[in-house]
């Protein structure tokens, strides 16, 4: 029998389980909500399904993978699928992207998986929230992979560089954690594959850092000076762009490794920056 993955979401850190998997026979159905980009996944090999709007095909697939982020009444997926969900016994695995910023502030502390969930944000207490609703609602074995922040081809900081519009921002003590797209596939490949129950995951790279080194980082790969440094108090940013300063902590990813032998590709900022210039030519 054909593996089946039904990609509801099917956006970016999706597509790098999607690049894994085509050529080892896998379907994939992903799901959007433009006429333009399902005509992308169908170039792709990728059988588009515009949704909202269209039943979910749950009876086809083996898998499923969810990456729609909650919004103000919930996770719109459970909204109008959750029963179904239930009574689909046949899948054998599903998987839930969430975030990091489920744990709030910890004002450069270490978080792991049992760290107490204390979101300070209305995005993080949506996610945790959408996270206790797929664990409710998962048939068989759920593995929820929180990520950290997402780089990679097309989001890196070189365009940014090269426009003159990245800022080297500077607020004492801030720290962030990152995870290169590419690991995000190879934990997910590695999650369905794996004979491991229902677990929470940190996904992340080793290095937690500045913000502010990564742009100086990137800077030095294209050879260029870096951006002067702007406090963070007078920096031109958007409103969730700030929000995201509010929250400051270093994930563990030791349980991934454990649990599933999985291991970034990418440790650190330097390495996956190199990857992405590469990648981008």
């Amino acid at each position: 029998m054909t593996k089946t993955l039904l990609s509801i979401g099917h956006g970016y850190s999706a597509q790098a389980l999607a690049d894994l998997l085509l050529p080892l026979g896998w379907h994939i159905i992903g799901t959007t909500r433009s006429a333009e980009r399902a005509a992308q996944l169908d170039r792709a090999g990728i059988e588009p399904l515009i949704w909202p709007g269209t039943p979910l095909p749950l009876s086809r697939a083996t898998h499923l993978l969810c990456s729609v982020a909650p919004g103000p009444e919930g996770d719109p997926v459970l909204a109008d699928h959750a029963p179904d969900i239930a009574q689909a016994t046949h899948l054998d695995w599903v998987g839930y992207l969430s975030t990091t910023g489920v744990y709030g502030d910890h004002g450069g502390a270490w978080v792991d998986e049992d760290t107490p969930l204390t979101p300070s944000t209305a995005r993080g207490r949506a996610r945790v929230a959408a996270e206790v609703a797929w664990q409710n609602a998962s048939p068989t074995r759920l593995h929820i992979l929180r990520l950290a922040g997402i780089y990679g081809p097309g989001r890196g900081p070189f365009a940014k560089l090269r426009a003159g519009t990245a800022q080297r921002i500077i607020k004492p003590g801030q720290v962030f954690s990152r995870i290169h797209r590419d690991d995000i596939g190879a934990a997910l490949l590695a999650a369905i594959q794996s004979d491991k129950g229902s677990a929470v995951y940190n996904l992340c790279d080793d290095n937690p850092a500045p913000p502010q080194d990564v742009i100086a980082y990137a800077a030095e790969l294209l050879g260029m000076a870096p951006p002067p440094e702007i406090a963070f108090e007078t920096a031109d940013l958007s409103p969730m762009a700030r929000s995201f300063y509010s929250e400051s902590k270093r994930v563990r990813n030791d349980r991934i490794k454990a649990d599933l032998g999985w291991q970034p590709l990418y440790p650190d900022y330097r390495s996956g920056l190199r990857a992405v210039l590469r990648a981008e030519g």
